[in-house]
């Protein structure tokens, strides 16, 4: 046999060619080489029979040959509503490695595996971390080759770690092979390099594999079989050897069938003539739709020995592997299965489900197979099953086991309870679809509104992390309305859940929309955490004195329900009072840590709270969590959020070319008319990269969209803090008239409830507004708050301003200690554009100033700097590589590479460099 079988480990044997695949194998091997031009990871794409599992065996077998260790999974329908159960097939050659890991790793993944009881479902992002790390291990000890065959049937929990982990092997000898059928989605790896795609074999290449067939097929026959198979290097074989079974060309059937009908009916016919053992086995092999083979054995089929099993081998079947039995490819399986009749398939899965006792999740499965109708007790039994794969992070398995359970439950009521909870799990999958099939599944079969508001709910959750705000934000609204006066506690929830989309888009009209469904909801409904949360997130300068004043309440019911700790952050970032959100995002981070595979809604709050505040290390961090999340799930708009606010931290420190480019990416991601939020972000991380270059004029045109063409904010949130930047371009780029006029409409509209923050913000623009002789009250104003010092990049900035004014008026010896405390500011925060005009100031001003340490942090990459800091505090390579989401190969890589950039040769030498103290200017010239 040669090019087209896609069948298990021994498929094609070491020394039989593959035929028409040259150019395909030689990528593959490259990458299994780790070839300067190989791919670290390689996503084989094509149809059934196209040839991917030959090519993944083929580079398999040269691993194995070079002392490369191969970990291999292969994906099968049954399971992939089994959590975690492609990791765990996976990883069963090395069940030593999980115990090695650091305990928190050790932990999320020996919980996620079933090794240990989860008390809760394990962090989603440390699982990934963990199976990073465990491979990583790996590859120190020798190269490493990890092979995942049929990934579109991989349970969705593998597959999202399993990517979260691939994307971070760069620096790792690992290399990642996987093959997934054309079209079939695999979330996690969408954005991987252009898959190797396999195609149809071209007319001269398939009579080419014809030829090489035992028995070579010619005239009529030949023809038809080229006709047939399409290029399709299995239907080729398999059809040759058909015809060659059938003898002459008249005995040859006629009529042509759908390639994937004429296989299975091929394969069925080989059935014929069995011994009923044999037919017997071969029904439970293919009931189990398993490529585990210690599933297999421990389902209790006899073994590979058994004679029972050696004329399916001899029909070719089966085939050995290992010393287990595997269908030779999903198509034979699938034929021996539909060849059964029904009553033979409900005894098989009955068998089975006798036979797995000590499984309860594949028993549950195999007898909800067995059931032709409604059955209680099976449904109670993947209930079970689902509360067990959700306390494992198995949300995929959880909602397709609640999903069959609706429907096995004989009782309408249960039916919609169960699919309302199918749905809520649904949610942590990211996938919008199926959770929009289940909401109206259970709409359809269900009148109680408590039911119907939780499903609309749950969906409307998932919904608000994607970029169809107008439409997401009207059906939250509209079940709101519906139910204000029946149900006013899930109406609450669903404004709650609507402000957040509000909050995105930026519209003024749904402002309005949900201040007049709130006025429906009765006010004996006693729920201040709900109303002041849509409050401040909908309207956060009306009335925000009375908004700042529940929070110390809130914080403190908060703290008793840790899980509500970071809406309570959130609540303070949008109202402006950083150093609370911040102490209480720290809190909730070490109290509630993430649990679940979605990112919480306004999520980009903590990165900017912790960028507002300096802390902008924490804040990049931030930005990688919340990447890797919405990466997983597809959720466009987290991703710009991250991305857009990751811009803004590079542009402050001086990374132009990475400011922009993530900025771009954040553009590109969503609509600016539907989420106007991440535009305004985007558009300030523009304007920052061109003020860090002196392009002013540029970074005007850049900011001036934050505001409509009448100076209206274009977001009632997002667009304020842009104003003192606004007008520093605008007064060194001619457009002081057009900026003077934007915030004087903006402190009309804020009026008494700015917040001290943009207060001062304002003042600062002012001042760099007026007449020069008019200047200085509105300085005094801006720096009059001793609180300002917790928004470090924004004093510091004004604290230049009012010194470079002072100079100029030659009131030097009042400029010079402000030069000295913005520059100290500057530096400690490595935003090398600022420092370099603060240095040029202060020795204008007579100040001598000398170069510092973060000059030389300034030529590493952010990441590297990230690393850097880490490493400074004491961190080993696996912390810096937990919290950063990095493997520590990579760590290892990136703090080799910066130490010469440095000037350094040793780890001890970084604390000194990073935390020793910083030359500030020491004195002053006469």
């Amino acid at each position: 046999m040669a090019s087209g079988p896609a069948g298990g480990p021994d498929s094609v044997s070491a020394n039989e060619p593959i035929v028409g695949r040259d150019a395909e194998l030689a990528r593959v091997f490259r990458a299994v080489d780790r070839a300067p031009d190989g791919e670290r990871l390689l996503v084989l794409t094509g149809d059934p029979g196209m040839g991917k599992s030959v090519l993944l065996d083929a580079a398999a077998r040269r691993a194995r040959v070079a002392g490369v260790r191969v970990l291999r999974a292969e994906g099968s329908r049954a399971e992939a509503s089994l959590a975690f159960s492609g990791l765990h097939q996976l990883l069963r050659p090395v069940p030593d490695r999980v115990d090695r890991l650091p305990e928190r790793q050790r932990a999320a993944l020996g919980g996620a595996l079933g090794r240990e009881p989860a008390t809760r479902a394990p962090d989603p992002m440390l699982v990934g971390v963990a199976l990073l790390t465990l491979v990583a291990d790996l590859g120190d000890e020798r190269p490493l080759l990890l092979v995942l065959d049929d990934a579109q049937w991989l349970d969705r929990a593998s597959a999202d770690a399993l990517a979260f982990a691939a994307r971070r092997m760069e620096a790792e000898p690992v290399t990642v092979l996987v093959g997934v059928r054309s079209g079939d989605p695999l979330p996690g790896f969408e954005h991987t390099r252009p898959p190797l795609d396999l195609g149809p074999l071209d007319t001269a290449v398939a009579g080419r594999l014809l030829d090489r067939q035992p028995q070579r097929p010619t005239g009529r026959v030949r023809a038809r079989i080229l006709d047939q198979a399409q290029g399709n290097p299995l239907g080729l074989v398999e059809l040759a050897g058909a015809a060659a079974a059938f003898g002459t060309e008249s005995q040859t059937p006629a009529g042509p069938l759908p390639l994937s009908e004429h296989l299975e009916r091929i394969f069925a016919d080989r059935l014929t003539g069995l011994p009923a053992s044999t037919s017997h086995v071969l029904l439970l092999l293919a009931a189990m739709d398993t490529s585990d083979t210690a599933a297999v054995a421990s389902a209790g089929l006899p073994g590979a020995e058994d004679t029972a099993w050696r004329p399916a081998e001899e029909a070719g079947l089966v085939r050995r592997s290992g010393g287990h039995l595997r269908f030779r490819h999903p198509l034979m399986r699938s034929a021996v299965y539909h060849a059964a009749t029904f009553d033979a398939r409900h005894a098989a899965h009955l068998a089975l489900a006798e036979m797995l006792r000590d499984e309860p999740d594949r028993r549950a499965w195999h007898l909800a197979s067995a059931s032709p109708g409604p059955d209680a007790l099976v449904s109670a039994a993947l209930e079970q099953t689902a509360d067990r794969a959700r306390r494992r992070g198995g949300y995929a398995a959880a909602a397709q086991a609640l999903q069959r359970a609706a429907d096995l439950t004989p009782r309408r009521a249960d039916s919609a309870r169960l699919l309302v909870a199918a749905a809520e799990a649904a949610v942590l999958t990211g996938d919008i679809a199926w959770v929009e099939e289940l909401a109206a599944a259970a709409r359809e079969r269900t009148d109680d509104t408590t039911l119907s508001a939780s499903v609309a709910l749950s969906a409307g959750r998932l919904a608000a992390l994607t970029t169809r705000h107008t439409v997401v934000f009207a059906r939250l609204t509209h079940a709101a309305d519906r139910w204000a006066t029946e149900q006013p506690a899930a109406a609450l929830d669903l404004l709650a859940a609507a402000a957040v989309v509000h909050f995105y888009s930026g519209r003024d009209a749904q402002r309005q929309e949900i201040r007049r469904i709130l006025g429906r909801i009765p006010p004996d409904v006693p729920d201040a955490r709900l109303r002041g949360w849509i409050g401040a997130v909908s309207d956060p300068f009306h009335a925000r004195a009375e908004l700042v004043a529940l929070l110390p309440r809130l914080l403190d019911d908060a703290r008793r329900r840790p899980d509500r700790l970071a809406a309570v952050a959130i609540m303070a970032w949008v109202l402006d009072e950083t150093p609370l959100a911040v102490r209480v995002f720290d809190e909730a981070l070490d109290r509630w840590p993430a649990h679940g595979p979605l990112p919480e809604g306004l999520g980009g709050a903590a990165a900017w709270a912790y960028l507002e505040q300096g802390r902008w290390e924490r804040a990049r961090t931030a930005c990688a969590q919340m990447t890797a999340v919405a990466s997983a799930v597809g959720l466009d708009h987290a991703m710009a959020c991250a991305a857009a606010i990751d811009a803004v931290v590079s542009a402050l420190q001086g990374d132009v070319t990475t400011a922009r480019a993530r900025a771009d990416d954040a553009l590109t991601l969503i609509d600016p008319l539907e989420s106007r939020s991440v535009f305004v972000y985007a558009r300030r991380a523009l304007g920052a990269a061109a003020a860090a270059e002196g392009a002013y004029e540029i970074a005007y045109e850049q900011l001036r969209p934050v505001f409509t063409a009448d100076g209206e904010p274009v977001h009632y949130h997002a667009s304020y803090p842009a104003l003192a930047d606004l007008a520093a371009a605008a007064v060194r780029s001619g457009h002081r008239a057009d900026a003077a006029s934007i915030v004087e409409r903006s402190a009309r509209r804020l009026g008494d409830d700015a917040s001290p923050r943009l207060t001062a913000l304002i003042a600062r623009a002012r001042a760099l507004l007026a007449d020069p002789e008019d200047a200085e009250p509105y300085f005094r104003a801006a720096l009059a708050d001793p609180d300002l010092e917790h928004w470090p990049f924004e004093r510091a900035q004004t604290l230049l301003d009012r010194a470079e004014w002072l100079r100029r008026r030659r009131r030097i010896a009042e400029a010079r200690p402000l030069l000295t405390t913005a520059l100290e500011t500057f530096r400690r925060l490595g935003a090398r554009p600022w420092v370099e005009r603060a240095e040029g100031e202060s020795r204008a001003a007579g100040l001598d100033v000398t170069d510092t340490a973060p000059d030389a942090l300034a030529e590493l990459s952010p990441q590297q700097q990230q690393i850097i800091r880490l490493a400074a505090r004491g961190l080993t390579n696996r912390e810096i590589g937990e919290k950063l989401f990095l493997s520590p190969r990579t760590v290892s890589s990136h703090l080799y590479r910066s130490f010469p950039k440095l000037g350094i040769t040793a780890r001890s030498q970084l604390r000194d460099l990073i935390e020793g103290p910083l030359p500030a200017p020491s004195g002053q010239r006469d």
